[in-house]
């Protein structure tokens, strides 16, 4: 047998096998170190950063929160007592009323519409709650009274884009002559609101510690946007909304209740529209006709700043918030500098929001 084994020309049983592969070495790093990480962590962070910022669902939020942080670390810098936690608050006390505009806002663009009615509609609010509280009225039924008719005035503006067909714009551009008109008709002046209630929310403030407080308004604002949050990403009501911006067609294919969620989100802004007015009489404690002229322009921006795309289909209500608060911070900025117009807070809000809808363009093109 061994002769065979040993034999020219003869194999063990085995050998016409391809050899075995030798395992890859690990790669070491020094000496005593052990196995060396897999990739440089920082060029993977590089690459998470990069994607992130790409991203045309979360590159527009995530710019408008580094450009928040950078603009509030610049005022701390360039203003004594800027970096304070009062001043930070006083983002949100200032505006509670905008925050509430901007979640309403968020509903009605998320689907790729746009509201141009809630200025007028938060003056209207102010008037319908001066005139009725001079009268006598309470105000636990003025405030209701305001949310219903404003979120009534809002089903109409939906049905009619709905059902008419009518383009929002125009829809929503013919409830704010109606909103504003009706402003002239309760009252051609200012009404000044002196109900105890009013003016106590008016003048109240949540201590917070170390010197700090908020208002009622406030707290008011952020339930809101709580509120809103929960809807857009764990309803069917919220996914539907993201459904209808991303493509309505496909929306109406997947079964889903587009017709009554196109309708429900005006009815969202119109409610919103009217607690806005309701926390601005708040913080004016007056009504007055020519109330909130542009402020519909300050939601839009706020929504589109905050990286809500205006086609629908890509935003966050947190977003919107961080829009109000960089909208908040520049105004603060001016204060602080004193020798600029309020004005040029209009120049740069609209100087961002140029840059945010390039910067939308480029995304949604570079996905494409």
């Amino acid at each position: 047998m061994t002769e065979l084994l040993d034999a020219p020309g003869r194999t063990s049983p085995g050998a016409d096998r391809a050899p075995a592969r030798r395992a890859p070495r690990t790669p070491r790093g020094p000496a005593g170190s052990g196995p060396a990480p897999s990739g440089n962590p920082l060029a993977r962070a590089a690459r998470a950063a990069g994607a992130l910022l790409t991203s045309p669902k979360y590159g527009p939020v995530t710019v408008t929160a580094i450009l928040f942080v950078a603009v509030f670390v610049v005022g701390g810098i360039r203003y004594r007592g800027f970096f304070s936690g009062q001043v930070f608050l006083n983002l949100f006390v200032d505006n509670a009323y905008l925050i509430v505009l901007a979640v309403g806002m968020t509903f009605v663009i998320l689907t790729g519409g746009i509201d141009l009615s809630v200025g007028a509609v938060v003056a209207l609010s102010g008037m319908i709650a001066a005139s009725l509280l001079q009268t006598g009225w309470s105000p636990a039924a003025v405030i209701p009274l305001i949310l219903v008719l404003t979120s009534v005035l809002g089903l109409l503006v939906g049905l009619m884009i709905h059902v008419f067909k009518v383009q929002p714009f125009i829809a929503t551009l013919a409830a704010m002559f109606l909103a504003r008109g009706l402003c002239y008709v309760i009252s051609q002046s200012s009404i000044s609101i002196t109900d105890p209630t009013f003016v106590q929310l008016a003048v109240s403030r949540i201590p917070l510690g170390g010197g700090m407080s908020i208002t009622p308004s406030v707290i008011i604002a952020l339930v809101v946007v709580a509120i809103a949050v929960w809807v857009l990403h764990a309803t069917r009501f919220g996914r539907t909304v993201y459904a209808i911006g991303g493509g309505e067609t496909s929306g109406l294919l997947m079964g889903l209740p587009v017709a009554r969620t196109k309708v429900l989100v005006y009815v969202i802004s119109g409610f919103c529209s009217g607690l806005a007015g309701v926390l601005f009489t708040f913080y004016t404690l007056s009504g007055y006709p020519l109330t909130a002229i542009g402020t519909e322009l300050d939601a839009i921006a706020a929504v589109v700043i905050g990286g809500t795309l205006l086609t629908g289909g890509y935003g966050f209500v947190l977003g919107s918030v961080l829009g109000v608060l960089v909208l908040g911070v520049i105004q603060t900025i001016i204060t602080f500098e004193g020798t600029l117009s309020s004005w040029w807070t209009k120049i740069f809000i609209g100087a961002l929001l140029l840059v945010f809808i390039i910067l939308q363009k480029v995304l949604t093109a570079r996905r494409r």
